[in-house]
C-alpha cells in the first residue's frame, strides 16, 4: 500500500511538469518553449522507481527533472530537445550534468543527478536546444541532507 501511495505521488509530480496551469510549478518560458524543471533529493524516490529510472539514491544525491513543451502548438505537446548544462556550488566548483532522456507515453523527461553537501546551494546552467533555437535556463537550489 505505502509503495503504491508514493509511486502514485511520484507519478503525480511528474506530472505536474506537463499541466500549465499549476502554479506552484517551476516554469519558465523561453522563446517557443515553455521548460519545467525540478531538483530534488533522490531519497524522495522509492528503491523501485529510482532503479526503473537509473537514479542513485543517496543523502547526498539529487535529480533534475526538465520538461520542454512546445507553446507554438496546441496542447503544448512535449518536445524532443538537446539539453546540457553545469551546476556550480557557492564554492566555484563545476559539476557537469549528463541528462538523459526518458518517454512515457506523450510525456519527454531528461534527467541529470548531481552531488550536493547538507545546505548546499547549487546554481544550474542549462542550455535547451530543439534544433530551431537555443535557450539558456538558470536557476538554484538548496539542498538538506535528510
Amino acid at each position: 500500500m505505502k509503495t503504491s501511495i508514493i509511486k502514485l505521488l511520484i507519478a503525480f509530480s511528474l506530472s505536474l511538469f506537463l499541466m500549465s496551469n499549476v502554479s506552484a510549478e517551476n516554469m519558465k518560458k523561453l522563446g517557443n518553449m515553455n521548460v519545467h524543471y525540478m531538483a530534488i533529493g533522490s531519497t524522495f524516490f522509492t528503491p523501485e522507481i529510482a532503479k526503473v529510472y537509473g537514479i542513485t539514491r543517496s543523502r547526498y544525491n539529487g535529480l533534475i527533472n526538465i520538461s520542454v513543451l512546445d507553446n507554438t502548438q496546441k496542447n503544448t505537446p512535449s518536445k524532443t530537445v538537446s539539453i546540457t548544462g553545469k551546476a556550480k556550488n557557492n564554492l566555484g566548483q563545476f559539476k557537469d550534468l549528463a541528462f538523459k532522456e526518458v518517454k512515457e507515453g506523450g510525456a519527454i523527461y531528461y534527467l541529470a543527478q548531481v552531488n550536493y553537501s547538507n545546505e548546499e546551494t547549487i546554481h544550474f546552467d542549462i542550455m535547451i536546444n530543439d534544433g530551431k533555437e537555443k535557450q539558456q535556463l538558470k536557476f538554484s537550489q538548496t539542498f538538506y541532507v535528510d
